[in-house]
Parts: structure tokens; C-alpha cells; sequence
């Protein structure tokens, strides 16, 4: 099976990096590869015989396990390796352990770290494809493409002037960076909102509107996306206390009255019940956080097929 004309990327690194044509390529893989997931039988053979490497430097449920049933699903074999069982404590240098991998023949790479760029450092330095599952604030971009394609399934495959509210701790998180460039792309309206110290002005320069008002923010909005407080990535408080988050920014059933009637709920995980969300909403009919969870197995199917793919194509 051949990678699509349009991509031809080993690497999958920063939504940013992409065009809209590739966006869609990825969409259009799993939409093919998503029935597969509810067969008696699962297992494809499109990487048989390839052995994935999942390099885990932070803690991850979801985008591990995603990573690993998505790799399975393919026929490839998946060995997982944590940080505090690799040799990284010991001192050896991310490169080293990269190259080391890539001499005991694993075909691919997909890496969580704390360091913003060390995906696209380590696609420098190794010849095998590279998916980045995360790095540092910087982008995580199979996070975007999952909830590019929830946001397709339930609101159409045009995201054309749909309007999108992401709601939370912008300044440290991956996940809004790939989704402000992803939903861009796609040509939807982005509004970021929080509090003032975490959603600043500046990230206005990406084409999106930033809004410290929480009715402004929701009112009419085809979909909030919230996103939880990086408390491992802050160094200082950003504000008082989460009580305080909860009483001024937290949704409930009274703000989520504020969004367009038929408006979805979206979270990338993990939530904190009663700070960012209700759990009455997060377990109501508005809410698309478990349809995430399992898109992001068909979208990452896609992702490991397509750069496996080109990767032998051009060696060909």
C-alpha cells in the first residue's frame, strides 16, 4: 500500500508544518481504518513484520496505550520504554538512545518529552520515522487531529466558519498550539479564553481572538474545547487558587446554556471533575471526550501508516 501524492513525510512532528492537503490525507485514512476498530478481527497487515518503539519520557495513559493499540491494530510489534526505565537516567544523551534503538532494527520512533523541539531533533539525527506524541508546550499534534476529526464527525467534514471556543490553560499547553494551527487550516473561527495570565494577548498573532470574558467566549459557539491547568509546566501561580478557576472559568450547566443548543463538550484528557468541568456535563450527551479517546486510535492508525509508508517508498 502507497502513501497518497499528497505526503511525503517520513516524520510527523508540528501540525503547523502541514498544508491542508495533508491535513486531509490523514483524515482520509482514518476514516477508512475507523470500522475496522468494532471487527471480530482487528488486525490489519499494512506494518507487519515493523517493530514501533514507543519512547516515553512523561507520563501518559491515553496517547501511550492510543499509540500502542493503533500500532497492534497494524500488525506492527510495540515495545514501550518509559524514562525512568531507560538509559536516560543514567546519564546517556537522547541522541545516543535514539541511534541505539535504531541499531537494535526498530522501524519507528514515537516520542514524548518534556523539551519543546526534541522531535524534531531527534528526526535530524535518526533515519527511521519520527511521530511526535507531545514535546514540552511546544505541539502535540495527533492531539489536533483526533479532535480536528471528532469536530468533522459531528459538526460536518467543512469546519468552514465554525466556531470554536478553547477554554483553559493556553499559555502551557500543546494541545491548544496544534489545535489553534490545525483549526486554522481548516478554516474554522478560534476564540481562546481563560484568565488574562493564561491566554495573553500575544497569542492574537495566530489569527485567533482571545477573550477574557467567559459568556463572550461561549456565546454561540459550535464547540468548547477545555483543557486542564499544566501545573507540572507552570513555575509560578498563575492565579489564586483553583477554586477560583472553578468560580470564573469552570463549565457548568448554566454557562454551557451559552453555547449554540446542539454545541458539543470537548477535553483531551485527563479532566479534573468539578475544576474545568462539571461531571454532570462531562458525562452528558453534549460531551465527545470518550469519542476522542477512541479516534485517536484510527487517526494515529493513519499517522504510522502513512510515514511508515513514504519511508519505504523513498527507499525504493
Amino acid at each position: 500500500m502507497t502513501a497518497p501524492q499528497d505526503w511525503h513525510r517520513k516524520d510527523l512532528i508540528a501540525i503547523e508544518d502541514l498544508s491542508r492537503d495533508e491535513l486531509e490525507t490523514i483524515f482520509h485514512w482514518a476514516e477508512r481504518y475507523k470500522p475496522t476498530l468494532g471487527r471480530t478481527n482487528k488486525k490489519l497487515h499494512t506494518l507487519n513484520g515493523v517493530t514501533v518503539v514507543n519512547l516515553f519520557m512523561e507520563p501518559s495513559t491515553r496517547t501511550r496505550v492510543a499509540f500502542e493499540i493503533a500500532a497492534m491494530r497494524l500488525s506492527a510489534d510495540v515495545i514501550t520504554v518509559m524514562g525512568d526505565a531507560s538509559s536516560l537516567v543514567k546519564g546517556e544523551t537522547l541522541r545516543d538512545t535514539a541511534r541505539n534503538i535504531q541499531a537494535l532494527n526498530a522501524d519507528m520512533i514515537i516520542m514524548r518529552h518534556s523539551a519543546a523541539g526534541s522531535a524534531k531533533y531527534l528526526s535530524e539525527v535518526i533515519d527511521i520515522p519520527v511521530v511526535n506524541a507531545g514535546d514540552g508546550a511546544h505541539e502535540h499534534p495527533t492531539q489536533a487531529l483526533l479532535d480536528a476529526f471528532t469536530l468533522r464527525e459531528r459538526l460536518g467534514h467543512d469546519l468552514t466558519g465554525k466556531r470554536i471556543t478553547i477554554l483553559g490553560d493556553i499559555l502551557f499547553s500543546r494541545v491548544a498550539r496544534s489545535n489553534i494551527h490545525c483549526l486554522k487550516k481548516l478554516g474554522a473561527e478560534v476564540t481562546l479564553a481563560g484568565p488574562a495570565t493564561l491566554v495573553p494577548r500575544g497569542f492574537e498573532k495566530f489569527g485567533v481572538r482571545v477573550c477574557h470574558n467567559l459568556q463572550a467566549a461561549l456565546d454561540g459557539a459550535d464547540a468548547v474545547m477545555l483543557l486542564r491547568i499544566q501545573h507540572e509546566r507552570q513555575t509560578s501561580t498563575h492565579f489564586p487558587s483553583l477554586g477560583e478557576y472553578t468560580s470564573m472559568f469552570g463549565l457548568n450547566e448554566k454557562r454551557a446554556s451559552w453555547l449554540k443548543p446542539d454545541a458539543i463538550i470537548m477535553h483531551p484528557g485527563p479532566i479534573n471533575r468539578g475544576v474545568e468541568l462539571d461531571s454532570a456535563l462531562a458525562d452528558s450527551g453534549r460531551s465527545v471526550i470518550l469519542d476522542q479517546v477512541t479516534n485517536g486510535i484510527a487517526v494515529r492508525m493513519a499517522v504510522l501508516h502513512l510515514c511508515y509508508t513514504t519511508l519505504t517508498a523513498q527507499a525504493s
